[in-house]
């Protein structure tokens, strides 16, 4: 991991893995002219997965500490950072403390304040293909794999209070290493302990497409692992069986996307719908930029900042 230079610039952080593939250094100059952020530039932050805590303090305490550096949208690294780091914050919102992980630095009257910002995207994403009522209507599960920030995100969103009655059926979490299948239970049991829900340590692919057969049709079913991006291959094996008739989100949106070719080549037979990572990727940046820039993110604002990135997709 190396250091950017003292900002010369108003300049926001993009710390990740591989940052330089992402769109966003790209997209970022056109949305800064729709949002009157004249001069302001992104820069990337590329550190190793589970790197040593640190760097991520290196990281938190160059933000903190340089004028310009304005704050930083955080990917991959939500849970190490917020476990290396959370003292070196004056503020962290509800959702950081209570799920431990942090997608959003940003500074405001000399403080340091960190977000958690996924419970937010995540609704607003899952607004754009889920239909309304469709829990209720159809009484299927949520089969997420992955049990990073996103997953715990969706699981928080989707089990709402405020959902009343439309909320999945039954919520199945899937991942390979143990420590964070434990946490990702520990947070759903918390929030909703009347709602079914089961944890499966899955090393394998062959693991993922095991526990999948058990999951009812018309479902949602999520690879929140990261693989098909800054990874390569899928959580399931090419003979997984997807439930009838079900959602299919692949959080990613560039790289290989495995796991959205999986499902998609069996898409008619299975009667799948089948949604990329994009507007979660819109939702989750926009979210972070206004509170980096203390902007409104009106809903005009968004929807001219959507189109303009639709032309940048191939």
């Amino acid at each position: 991991m190396i250091l950017p230079e003292k900002a010369t610039e108003p300049t926001m952080y993009f710390i990740g893995v591989t940052t330089g593939k992402s769109s966003i250094m790209k997209l970022f100059p056109e949305w800064a002219k729709v949002l009157g952020l004249d001069g302001a530039v992104i820069k990337g932050i590329d550190i190793a997965i589970h790197a040593d805590p640190a760097e991520y303090r290196r990281v938190v305490e160059f933000i903190r500490d340089d004028e310009l550096s304005m704050g930083a949208l955080v990917t991959t690294h939500k849970i190490d950072l917020y476990d290396a780091a959370k003292d070196l914050f004056d503020e962290l919102d509800p959702y950081a403390t209570m799920f431990g992980e942090l997608s959003s630095i940003s500074k405001l009257d000399g403080k340091l304040i960190g977000h958690a910002k996924d419970p937010i995207t995540s609704g607003l994403a899952m607004e754009a293909f889920v239909p309304e009522g469709y829990w209720e209507k159809n009484g299927g599960e949520l089969f997420v794999m992955g049990a990073g920030g996103s997953a715990i995100a969706i699981c928080s969103t989707l089990l709402e209070e405020k959902h009343g009655k439309d909320i999945p059926s039954r919520i199945v979490v899937t991942n390979r290493s143990e420590p964070r299948l434990k946490e990702i239970e520990r947070i759903v049991r918390t929030l909703r302990p009347d709602v079914p829900a089961d944890f499966y340590l899955t090393p394998d692919a062959t693991d993922n497409d095991a526990a999948m057969l058990g999951v009812k049709p018309n479902s949602l079913i999520v690879n929140a692992t990261g693989l098909g991006k800054d990874r390569p291959g899928s959580p399931l094996t090419d003979d997984s069986k997807f439930p009838q008739g079900s959602l299919v989100w692949e959080l990613n949106y560039r790289g290989e996307l495995d796991f959205m070719k999986q499902a998609n080549a069996v898409a008619t037979e299975r009667d799948l719908t089948v949604e990329d990572g994009w507007i979660y990727f819109l939702h989750g940046w926009t979210q972070v930029i206004a509170e980096v820039f203390h902007l409104d993110m009106t809903q005009e604002r968004f929807d001219r900042i959507e189109k303009l990135s639709a032309a940048t997709r191939s």
